[in-house]
């Protein structure tokens, strides 16, 4: 209901105020103008997030002070806090980086928007900036047409930052002529009623915008033209450090439960630090006097105090904050908890993964491992074994002959639980994820999309096995209890040797030692064959016992060879450029039967 009001409301201020005033027009598409700017640069940073940005955020969030560094440099660039919260959000959401690591980026990210105001006060209202703006437009317009992505992203680059030029150049026209028809500052309120009312101010006006640096440049361009008080400014520069969470909570919506943590843990910090601002104003604005004297800095020069005063509130909430981040990642996780639901559902599969390539890659990654996981835990309780027995040093032989009593799995039900919700999950977002085929990610997406395709296989092949399986198990055909325990044995041990490469950390596994493994289970066919025939020969199993004998062998086969497979993308050691050259000379099926042959 609120937003249905919101949105209808705004459109009648705006229109009111177009009629009562054409200043009021030009610092309104002064702050549209900047926001078109911000749009259009964050358009150019994410196309370079193709690799480049990703692989540098994994590199550099491998401890707490790499992360703040991150988040500093990459929103300095950037100069779009939203960009790099999405961006981290993603990242989160996909298991790329660790809840620690998401909050030192957030909280480098409100270090690294103080610059805005820096440059903004420092360069935007001292330079004729849209002398600037004009150049930038036409050469980032032509650019943007262009069929290159590095191109068209530079051309989106520059368009975003002439519009930004523009847009300051539009707000400091309009509050310099405001102010000869209107005197806002005498509606200026002192103390703390006014600290209180300007913060709310600045907090409405951030979440209306979604954008904390648009309200600082309409703060800094209303401080200049005299259109407020330098102490009202700063509550509205509290007010807008707060609001700018909105950006993450939206952000968050739709992702999973670590995004939340993660847009949580920026609320908490935003709130911190602003409640920490207005408790301690006065001696923040005295410590702030000290400093711009030390810089150099004119008593009257108020926009650069502002920024002075931005920079100090924000690093004093760092400060504040770190010795607290692992306090406050253990509250987050016991507050905001994974949902549990009887049917599995998808952990990874977020709206916000889907925005990057890097991110996509990695969130179906993490899921068809989740799938494997599950279709683990169905085939071993379909061979009637327990996880306890196959994951462990027991030895699988002796618990296979010493079971007494075997617990008779449903798979189809299991399937329908743990399985398919998943992959059809997976299979619709690889399909949303519209990445050129080209591009080294969507590689990733296809060898991705043929593992979960030989999991479910080998799931249905097991569904096959169990029905003669459970049935001769339980016969008092001594030579078809032992052909069929020998079955399982053997297939047993293949997913233990399958978990113990997946378990290895790291995995210290490749291809070619996959296809050894491959070589086994056709050794282990081969066997099975020239015992099969031996036991038809003999007379101790009939020939229709052979035949269905020999039917799930091959159905034990293929469960071992679809898992091996769906290994070989999934527990292969991460290096692309050594795993597609392996692949190249990695056994195709035919090879290895020859090999198991010879």
């Amino acid at each position: 209901m609120p937003r249905k009001i919101l949105l209808p409301t705004i459109f009648i201020v705006l229109a009111y105020g177009f009629r009562a005033s054409p200043d009021f027009k030009e610092i309104a598409a002064g702050v549209a103008i900047f926001l078109f700017g911000m749009l259009s640069l964050e358009q150019g940073f994410k196309a370079f997030t193709g690799g480049v940005l990703e692989k540098l955020l994994r590199k550099t969030t491998s401890s707490l002070w790499k992360s703040l560094g991150f988040g500093i440099v990459s929103t300095t660039i950037m100069q779009s806090s939203s960009l790099v919260s999405v961006i981290t959000i993603s990242f989160l959401s996909a298991g790329l980086i660790t809840l620690t690591a998401g909050i030192g980026i957030i909280f480098g990210a409100n270090i690294g928007t103080t610059t805005g105001a820096w440059l903004v006060a420092g360069f935007g209202l001292k330079v004729k900036i849209s002398a600037y703006a004009m150049p930038m437009l036409v050469f980032g317009i032509i650019l943007i047409f262009q069929k290159s992505k590095a191109l068209s992203g530079i051309g989106y680059i520059l368009a975003g930052l002439g519009f930004l030029f523009l847009g300051i150049h539009h707000m400091k026209v309009g509050f310099e002529a405001f102010k000869a028809s209107i005197d806002l500052s005498q509606f200026a309120v002192t103390g703390y009623s006014g600290l209180f009312i300007f913060t709310g101010i600045g907090i409405f006006a951030t979440v209306v915008m979604q954008s904390s640096h648009a309200t600082l440049v309409l703060i800094i361009t209303a401080l200049a033209a005299q259109q407020i008080s330098y102490e009202n400014a700063l509550a509205l520069a509290i007010g807008a450090n707060i609001g700018t969470t909105i950006t993450a909570i939206l952000g968050a919506m739709s992702a999973n439960a670590q995004g939340k943590r993660l847009a949580g843990a920026h609320l908490i910090f935003n709130m911190t630090t602003g409640l920490i601002a207005i408790i301690f104003i006065y001696q923040l604005v005295e410590v702030v006097n000290n400093l711009s004297v030390y810089l150099g800095i004119r008593d009257d020069d108020y926009t650069l105090k502002l920024a002075v005063f931005h920079t100090v509130f924000n690093l004093i909430g760092i400060l504040v904050m770190i010795p607290f981040i692992n306090p406050l990642v253990k509250l987050l996780k016991r507050v905001l908890k994974e949902k549990k639901s009887v049917v599995d559902k998808p952990k990874y599969l977020t709206e916000s993964a889907i925005d990057f390539p890097d991110t996509a890659a990695e969130a179906v990654l993490n899921e068809t491992k989740h799938v494997y996981e599950n279709a683990l835990s169905i085939i071993v309780h379909g061979l009637g074994f327990k996880r306890s027995n196959v994951f462990s040093d027991e030895n699988i032989e002796e618990i296979a002959t010493s079971q007494k009593k075997i617990t008779r799995l449903d798979i189809d039900s299991a399937y329908e639980r743990s399985i398919k919700g998943i992959y059809s999950a997976i299979i619709q977002f690889i399909s949303r994820a519209s990445f050129s085929w080209e591009m080294e990610q969507s590689g990733e997406l296809h060898h991705l999309r043929q593992a979960n395709q030989y999991i479910v296989e080998a799931v249905k092949d097991v569904k096959h096995l169990q029905k003669n399986l459970m049935q001769y198990l339980l016969s008092n055909s001594d030579a078809m209890h032992e052909a069929y325990n020998k079955l399982r044995v053997q297939l047993a041990g293949i997913l233990r040797e399958l978990e113990e490469i997946r378990t290895s950390d790291p995995p210290d596994t490749d291809i070619l030692s996959l296809d050894a493994l491959q070589l086994v289970v056709e050794d282990s066919q081969n066997e099975l064959n020239l015992w099969l025939t031996e036991l038809i020969l003999s007379g101790r199993i009939t020939p229709e016992m052979g035949t269905s004998l020999m039917n799930d062998s091959a159905y034990a086969r293929d469960v071992s060879n679809n898992l091996i497979s769906a290994a070989r993308t999934l527990f292969v050691a991460t290096n692309r450029e050594l795993t597609q050259a392996e692949r190249s000379v990695s056994l195709d099926e035919k090879e290895i039967e020859q090999a198991a042959a010879e």
